[in-house]
């Protein structure tokens, strides 16, 4: 399994059986869904249960 195989159920959750008429109904979903993965910092770690993964290095503001 890749490492970032668990956390695709994360990022599917808002897709999964919807349709979408154009890719960018599809790209603003998915932006605002990786905009509420930056908050979901302890569910990620659960999952990826990694002691070395930084995440104010992955999800520092720019």
């Amino acid at each position: 399994m890749q490492l970032a195989e668990r956390l695709w159920l994360l990022v599917d959750e808002p897709i999964v059986n919807e349709y979408f008429e154009t890719i960018e109904e599809l790209e603003e979903l998915l932006a605002n869904r990786c905009n509420i993965l930056t908050e979901m910092k302890a569910e990620i770690k659960n999952l990826t249960n990694y002691h070395w993964l930084n995440f104010s290095e992955i999800f520092r503001e720019f």
